[in-house]
């Protein structure tokens, strides 16, 4: 079932929210009446969810702007839930890449937008390498990644060399060393790029991952979105009262695998 047409426009804008393409403003209801091709309360319901969710702030008589976003790692309305060191699971999710394949959707050099400037802690406007795969097993698609990495690394591959290892095995081979990570774990619902992609129904939960990727000098060399398919991937972990962690994740029914 298509999605509606204000709910498409939204997504739109708020992706090009995310990469920072609005920093003098958003085009006016006129301008994006035509660029749509929609009637005026379409474009006014598309403004209005993006200022519920607080990424936009409209103000009679002056120009819709973007808002500053939340902290890096953190969602609209949640807080950071765990941070650990992560070294066993690293090294889980090369080998979890490795019995997967990926098909490469995009590429770009972009310039960083506030969002991922703060995440990666470089200024607004430095280039980064934005990258989108879908990983799937023998089954099918399992999850929607996209990635941000620093341009001064990333520009070591592109996108063959993404279609053939696990980034970061690309990023090891970059002269980075993996030092640790900070991950969050929520739900999202699929919309229509999302549900094409991982071959589920719009509306579909998924697990919704975001995983910013530290080198041993404690400097984010990679912040990760990812949109997981639950019936195909399951996260476990278990804390103890020292703080010792034990994880698990599986991945359909053919990979799975144990960090300790």
């Amino acid at each position: 079932m298509p999605l509606p047409k204000y709910h498409q426009i939204y997504l739109v804008l708020r992706e090009q929210l995310h990469e920072g393409r609005f920093a003098e403003g958003l085009p006016g209801e006129l301008a994006l009446m035509a660029q749509f091709g929609v009637a005026r309360v379409t474009v006014r319901r598309a403004l209005e969810q993006l200022s519920s969710e607080g990424l936009i702030a409209r103000n009679p008589g002056r120009r819709t702007r973007a808002l500053p976003p939340p902290a890096a790692g953190e969602q609209p309305g949640t807080k950071n839930l765990e941070r650990a060191n992560l070294r066993g699971l690293l090294e889980n999710l090369v080998t979890m890449g490795l019995h997967t394949s990926v098909k490469v959707i995009e590429v770009a050099t972009i310039t960083a937008s506030t969002q991922v400037a703060e995440a990666l802690q470089l200024q607004l406007g430095d280039a980064v390498q934005k990258a989108v795969r879908v990983r799937s097993t023998k089954e099918g698609p399992l999850s929607h990644i996209t990635t941000y990495v620093p341009d001064t690394i990333a520009r070591r591959f592109g996108r063959r060399e993404l279609s053939k290892k696990p980034i970061l095995v690309l990023l090891e081979e970059s002269g980075v060393k993996v030092g640790r990570a900070h991950q969050t774990i929520s739900a999202r619902l699929a919309d229509n790029v999302l549900a094409q992609h991982l071959d589920v129904s719009v509306g579909s939960a998924l697990l919704a991952v975001r995983r910013l990727i530290y080198d041993e000098d404690e400097r984010p060399v990679q912040w990760l979105h990812g949109f997981y398919r639950p019936d195909r991937y399951t996260y476990e972990m278990q804390l103890s009262r020292v703080g010792s962690i034990d994880a698990k994740v599986w991945v359909s029914k053919d990979v799975s695998a144990q960090f300790n």
